[in-house]
């Protein structure tokens, strides 16, 4: 029997909330601002970071019964998703989806496994507006894939981002392994101050999302206040 310990996912939160989440006043990619920010690559690519993300996505793909003959994602968030899983399961390809066709060589968009019909799981690090994960549907489907399934490591809950992936991957499933307040709790438990160097907004309780009500000695709603 495997222990919460020694399980592959609370291993992978851990590191996500040590590496990758941050509190602070962060403006995003889609062009609003946010009281924290998750950066994946830093635990995606981390030696233990990879392995744990391969065995994660691994076996979500399995437990869900997909069987595709691939993974992959829009270059560069899905980039170490891909080589992870691909490694860790010894039999599933990889391929990447540029965000343009290059312009030399074939001209190609989309790199690595390229078997028109195969039936494939398009991934992603981060969904916000979830805009590079339906550029990757889009582009996979253009070629002739089959998308079976659509997977990302964290979902914010915001900015439509579920929506838009959804609308996109139908008939497919989208999936997430972590919400953002997942990897916010998990951050939090393991700080008892908010990282060095960045301040944070006390526009709402690190637990839960609700308008604080106090900063000291931590910032949280009348719920989680200490």
């Amino acid at each position: 029997m495997i222990s919460a310990q020694d399980n592959p996912r609370r291993k992978l939160l851990s590191l996500l909330a040590q590496k990758s989440f941050r509190l602070g006043e962060f403006k995003l990619s889609s062009g609003g601002t946010s009281d924290y920010y998750v950066d994946c690559r830093t635990t995606t690519l981390d030696a233990r970071g990879s392995r744990f993300t391969g065995e994660v996505f691994l076996d979500e793909i399995r437990k869900r019964g997909w069987k595709p003959q691939a993974i992959g994602g829009l270059t560069m968030g899905a980039d170490p998703i891909v080589t992870a899983v691909s490694v860790v399961s010894g039999e599933l390809n990889g391929f990447l989806v540029r965000k343009a066709e290059k312009q030399h060589g074939t001209g190609q968009r989309i790199e690595g496994f390229r078997e028109k019909g195969a039936k494939v799981v398009i991934v992603d690090d981060v969904c916000t507006t979830g805009a590079s994960t339906v550029q990757a549907i889009e582009a996979a489907r253009e070629f002739g894939f089959e998308i079976v399934g659509v997977m990302c490591l964290v979902e914010r809950e915001e900015a439509q981002g579920r929506p838009n992936v959804e609308k996109a991957a139908a008939p497919a499933p989208f999936i997430s392994i972590f919400k953002a307040k997942d990897v916010r709790t998990e951050h939090v438990m393991q700080n008892d101050d908010t990282s060095p160097g960045i301040v944070a907004v006390a526009a709402g309780c690190e637990l839960c999302g609700r308008p604080a009500v106090t900063n000291t000695p931590r910032t949280r709603c009348e719920a989680h206040k200490v």
